[in-house]
C-alpha cells in the first residue's frame, strides 16, 4: 500500500507522521534544543533537525514498512536564517523566527526604505522574525560569517537539501523571508541589492506540492527506502498547516487557538494591507493567502485564570454576562503584532465598578480576544475576501463558550475538524499531491478533512456583539500615547 510521509519541522521538536488511503498510519516525534545566547537570542543547530529527522526514521521502521514510502514532504518553522560555506557546512547556528535581535535593521527598512517601498516590492513590512533583518544583522555584525555564505536557506528547506542534494524552497515559505517578490512569485531583485546577496545563493523557488528530486540513495538504503521516493518541497508551517485542516479554497479561513492567535484566509488574488501588519502571503496550493497573528490568545486566558485568581478554570455564572458584559479586556499582554503592530502595546482591563464580578472579568479575557481576531477579520474582509465560516484549531478550542463567543463576534461558522494534526499532516497531504494527479488527490485527501462539530452564531449576540466591538476598537487608539 502506498504511504506518504510529513516532515513537520517545529521550534522544539520534529514530528513525522505518515498517512495512506487508510488514513493516518503513525507519528513520531523527538525534541531538540533551543539556545539563548543573549536576551532576545534564539538559535538551534541544524544539524540536531537532522539527526533527529533521521532517529525518527529509525523508529517508524519498526512499525511501517518504509518501503512503502512513495514520497516525503515538509513543514518547517518559518523566517529562520540557515547559512552554509563552500563545503556545505553550516556557518553558524540557526537564527529563529523568535529572535528579537535585528530591532536596528527592522526600523533602517519601515522607516529608511519605508514601508510603502517594501510594500511594492515583497507585499509584506519588516519585522523581527523575518529573514532579511536578519541577514543584514549578520553582515553588519558578523562580516566574515557573511562573507563565507554560499548558500542561504529556510529551516524546512535545509532537511530537504540533506535528504535530497537539491537546493531548492517553496513560495510560501520564500514569501517570508522580506526579499521575495510575493505577487511574482520570485526573488527580489531589490531587496537582494539592498541586503547585499546575490540569486546564486538562494535555492530554486517551486510550489509548495512540486517534487524537486528523490531521497538520496545512501539514505534509501539505510532505511530500506525506495530509490524513488520522491521529496517534495513542502510549505511553511502556517501554509502546511492551512493543507491539514483543509483551508485550500478561496476564501477559506482558519483560526488558530494556540498560545497565540492566528487568521490565515487563503485568496486566489494578491492584496496586501496599507500598514503591512497583516502578511501577504503565497499559500501552498498555488496561490496566496493572508495571515494575521495576535501575540496572546490561550495564554492570556491562562494567565488570568492560573497567575491572577490562581484558580482551577471554570465557567459557572459566566454566560448570564455574555452579550452584556461592561468589561472589556485587550490582550496585549506581550505588546501586539496584528493589526496594530506595536511592540509596546499594553494589556488593559476597562470598566470596572464596584459592582463588578470576577464572572465578568473572566468573561472579559475570552471578549477580548475574540474582538482582537475580528479586527484583523474586518482588515482581511476589506481587502475583498467574504469570510462567513472558519475551521477552528488549538487548544483554546476545547473551550465551548469560548467558540459561541468567537462566532458571534465575528459572525462566522466555526467548523472543528475530525482531525487535528497541523502541520504535519498538511505536509504528508503535499507529499501525496506531488505524487498524484489532481483529480486522484482531491478524492484521497477528502478523508481528512471531515468535521466532527459546527458553532455557529447566535443572532442575539451577534447584534449585541457588534455594538461592545464598537467601543472595544476605541480603546486602544486613546490608549496608545499613554
Amino acid at each position: 500500500m502506498k504511504k506518504y510521509l510529513g516532515v513537520d519541522l517545529g521550534t522544539s521538536s520534529v514530528k513525522l507522521l505518515v498517512i495512506s488511503e487508510n488514513g493516518i498510519e503513525a507519528t513520531v516525534s523527538e525534541d531538540y534544543p533551543v539556545s539563548y545566547p543573549e536576551a532576545g537570542y534564539s538559535e538551534q543547530n541544524p544539524a540536531d533537525w537532522y539527526n533527529k529527522t533521521l532517529l525518527c526514521l529509525e523508529k517508524l521502521s519498526k512499525d511501517i514498512n518504509l518501503s512503502e514510502i512513495v514520497s516525503i514532504s515538509f513543514s518547517g518553522q518559518m523566517h529562520g536564517l540557515v547559512m552554509l560555506d563552500e563545503n556545505d557546512e553550516v556557518i553558524r547556528p540557526a537564527i529563529l523566527w523568535n529572535d528579537g535581535r535585528s530591532t536596528k535593521e527592522v526600523k533602517y527598512l519601515n522607516e529608511e526604505i519605508g514601508i510603502s517601498k517594501l510594500l511594492s516590492e515583497t507585499g509584506n513590512i519588516a519585522f523581527a522574525g523575518f529573514t532579511a533583518p536578519k541577514l543584514m544583522w549578520v553582515k553588519n555584525n558578523e562580516p566574515k560569517n557573511f562573507a563565507k555564505a554560499k548558500k542561504i536557506m529556510l529551516p524546512k528547506d535545509y532537511l530537504a537539501y540533506m535528504l535530497s542534494g537539491v537546493f531548492a524552497t517553496d513560495t510560501s515559505d520564500a514569501a517570508g523571508t522580506l526579499y521575495f517578490d510575493t505577487k511574482n512569485r520570485c526573488w527580489s531583485d531589490y531587496m537582494l541589492k539592498l541586503i547585499g546577496i546575490s540569486e546564486s545563493q538562494l535555492p530554486a523557488v517551486y510550489e509548495s506540492y512540486e517534487a524537486i528530486g528523490n531521497i538520496k540513495p545512501e539514505l534509501a538504503e539505510r532505511f530500506n527506502i525506495s530509490k524513488d521516493c520522491k521529496i517534495v518541497i513542502g510549505a511553511g508551517d502556517n501554509a502546511a498547516s492551512a493543507v491539514g485542516t483543509g483551508t485550500v479554497n478561496d476564501g477559506d479561513c482558519n483560526i488558530s487557538l494556540g498560545t497565540s492567535g492566528t487568521i490565515f484566509v487563503n485568496s486566489s488574488k494578491f492584496a496586501c494591507y496599507e500598514k503591512g501588519s497583516i502578511h501577504s502571503f503565497c499559500s501552498a496550493t498555488g496561490e496566496y493567502h493572508y495571515l494575521a497573528c495576535i501575540l496572546s490568545a490561550a495564554s492570556a486566558q491562562k494567565w488570568w485564570i492560573e497567575d491572577i485568581l490562581k484558580a482551577d478554570y471554570s465557567t459557572d455564572g459566566i454566560e448570564k454576562y455574555i452579550g452584556k458584559n461592561s468589561v472589556y479586556f485587550l490582550p496585549y499582554l506581550t505588546g501586539e503584532r496584528s493589526p496594530v503592530n506595536d511592540a509596546e502595546a499594553k494589556a488593559v482591563m476597562y470598566g470596572m465598578s464596584p459592582a463588578t464580578t470576577r464572572e465578568e472579568m473572566t468573561l472579559s479575557i475570552l471578549e477580548g480576544v475574540a474582538f482582537a481576531l475580528r479586527q484583523n477579520l474586518e482588515i482581511i474582509r476589506d481587502l475583498g475576501v467574504n469570510i462567513t465560516t472558519s475551521k477552528i484549531c488549538g487548544g483554546g478550542a476545547r473551550n465551548k463558550l469560548w467558540l459561541k463567543i468567537i462566532a458571534s463576534v465575528c459572525n462566522v461558522e466555526l467548523l472543528i475538524p475530525e482531525k487535528e494534526q497541523g502541520g504535519a499532516l498538511g505536509a504528508a497531504l503535499l507529499a501525496a499531491r506531488g505524487a498524484m494527479n489532481i483529480n486522484d488527490y482531491t478524492a484521497f485527501a477528502s478523508q481528512f478533512y471531515t468535521v466532527k462539530e459546527t458553532v455557529k452564531p447566535d443572532k442575539a449576540l451577534v447584534s449585541a456583539y457588534e455594538k461592545s466591538y464598537e467601543k472595544y476598537i476605541k480603546l486602544y487608539p486613546a490608549l496608545k500615547n499613554i
